[in-house]
């Protein structure tokens, strides 16, 4: 691996003049709210870059890149950069299990064993050895990460029906319902359960279902050459000395897995417009373009949280919840937002590669502050 360092002076911020002036003034007056809230974060190499995007239902409000893509070549940082999205890949399992659902093709208080046969007579470690579940996993607690279900085994060499039986032969951890547990085998089960209900493999689906109506042509669990020229450089920061060192790309075949499967946990990449077409369909009730993905019932259930205070976490059927909305995160702390409320839309899309520094566990975090702040109408007073 090859290690770069770099000084304050020597990385730049680039913010790219695409949108018109008046798209990119806040409801604030502050324009460029995250170059300038981020400036930081590069002079003590906290990140490389980052793509920020802030939409309403309509049109983007703002949408900010600074820093590089790739320090070694000064690669600055575009706002068409492809991106390993991680966990986020967990949202798009939700949402085609619930197109499904609206078809009436699956249930969410149904059990997984109806649609896979192999998760029948389910065992749970315990101190004292196993014993049997106390009921089937049913389908929200899998969404849910409820289920129980092992963090491994979650091999994406394999395909993905041979994955999914690897996972039920796996004990829990916990009995089905009782804790949350977050787990990529589990999400790699819903597309499992995606590809029996729909008679399509997932990746199939997600392409014919959301990326091509949607018109989301950068969002793929298998880059093409094109793609990976614009595929940003993961980077890990030494907390003591700012060295950021250079990582090989996540999710691609390598040595480890010369061929990759559908990763439906964790597989996707994508770009900060393609995730805005995705979210922004979301934030419309469902619709885009004159087509009905899903209906809003469908969305009201997914975004709720299924979670409580004895399991612990805050999460719905692929989303984690929050107050003002729903999103979800990946593994290199990149994120989308969806806020209801607000009538909101926010992409961050940047590298970082953990194990992360205190620092940069408040990017996220900072934001989100900055885009309500900047972006949020102004509540309407009595």
């Amino acid at each position: 691996m090859s290690k770069y360092r770099w000084r304050s002076a020597a990385i730049a911020i680039l913010v790219c003049p695409l949108l018109s002036a008046q798209d990119r003034t806040s409801t604030a007056g502050n324009a460029h709210p995250f170059a300038k809230t981020f400036q930081p974060f590069l002079d003590d190499h906290s990140m490389a870059g980052a793509v920020f995007l802030v939409a309403d239902r309509t049109k983007v409000l703002d949408e900010e890149t600074i820093g590089y893509a790739d320090l070694a070549t000064k690669r600055p940082m575009r706002t068409n950069q492809e991106f390993w999205i991680a966990s986020m890949s967990k949202s798009f399992a939700g949402t085609a299990l619930m197109m499904l659902v609206d078809e009436g093709k699956v249930k969410i208080d149904d059990p997984v064993e109806k649609y896979l046969p192999e998760f029948r007579n389910l065992m749970v470690q315990t101190p004292s050895g196993l014993v049997a579940a106390n009921h089937p996993i049913l389908v929200r607690e899998i969404l849910s990460h409820t289920s129980g279900i092992a963090k491994e085994p979650d091999n994406r060499g394999v395909p993905l029906a041979e994955q999914v039986k690897a996972t039920a032969k796996t004990p829990l951890q916990s009995q089905p319902g009782t804790k949350y547990l977050y787990t990529n085998p589990g999400i790699n089960t819903v597309g499992r359960i995606v590809e029996v209900a729909s008679g399509m493999p997932y990746e199939q689906f997600l392409q014919e279902r959301i990326f091509t109506p949607l018109g989301m042509k950068d969002t793929t669990f298998w880059p093409n050459d094109e793609q990976k020229s614009r595929l940003a450089t993961a980077y890990h920061t030494d907390e003591k000395t700012g060295e950021q060192t250079a990582l090989p790309a996540f999710a691609l075949p390598d040595a480890t897995y010369p061929k990759v499967y559908a990763w439906p946990s964790a597989g996707l990449f994508s770009t900060a417009s393609d995730i805005l077409k995705f979210c922004q369909m979301l934030l419309n009730g469902g619709e885009a373009g004159g087509h009905r993905y899903l209906s809003q019932a469908a969305i009201d259930t997914m975004s709720r949280t299924y979670t409580t205070p004895a399991t612990g976490g805050s999460y719905g059927l692929g989303w984690q919840i929050e107050p003002n909305g729903y999103l979800h995160q990946g593994a290199f702390l990149t994120r989308m937002m969806i806020e209801p409320r607000n009538g909101l839309v926010e992409i961050l899309m940047t590298q970082i590669v953990a194990p992360f520094t205190p620092r940069q566990l408040k990017v996220t975090g900072e934001f989100t502050h900055v885009a309500d702040q900047a972006f949020a109408p102004a509540p309407n007073n009595p």
